[in-house]
């Protein structure tokens, strides 16, 4: 697929629920913290695949933008954005060069999120890539009507 206009992230079910949470809480600006040099580099949205035992996109942001930089600068900068208290942050990234922030404001939760056979079929792969997967907007929109 060429077309790069959402992006489909990998999240686990503890980081997923800390973003509802905070969103709930009128936060407005969110940052999704992993390491290294993580995708997207480019997208309009963000869908948020909460992976097994869930196995379902559960809701979708408008993408601001990724940041890759050094561990300290960047939770000095964006570290008020992510679910995690620094001492969680500094024990999953300690030993890394770079780490990425992938920021996003908008959250919206699913009232009705997409199972996994259903995210197959209509992407028409066999299994979800481990780093994620880009898509279409013709692709997206569909996601977002299923979804609502």
């Amino acid at each position: 697929m060429t077309e790069r206009y959402a992006y489909i992230l990998m999240i686990k079910e503890k980081w997923w629920n800390e973003f509802c949470r905070l969103n709930r809480l009128s936060r407005t600006k969110h940052s999704y913290v992993q390491g290294s040099w993580a995708p997207p580099k480019n997208a309009e949205l963000l869908f948020f695949y909460v992976v097994k035992p869930i196995g379902e996109i559960q809701g979708y942001a408008e993408f601001i933008e990724r940041k890759v930089g050094k561990m300290e600068a960047l939770w000095e900068e964006y570290g008020r954005e992510s679910c995690l208290p620094y001492e969680e942050y500094d024990d999953l990234m300690r030993g890394r060069l770079n780490v990425t922030f992938i920021r996003f404001e908008n959250l919206w939760e699913a009232s009705k999120p997409i199972p996994l056979s259903n995210i197959l079929m209509l992407l028409g792969v066999n299994r979800m890539p481990r780093r994620g997967l880009y898509i279409g907007k013709e692709t997206a929109d569909k996601l977002i009507e299923l979804m609502e």
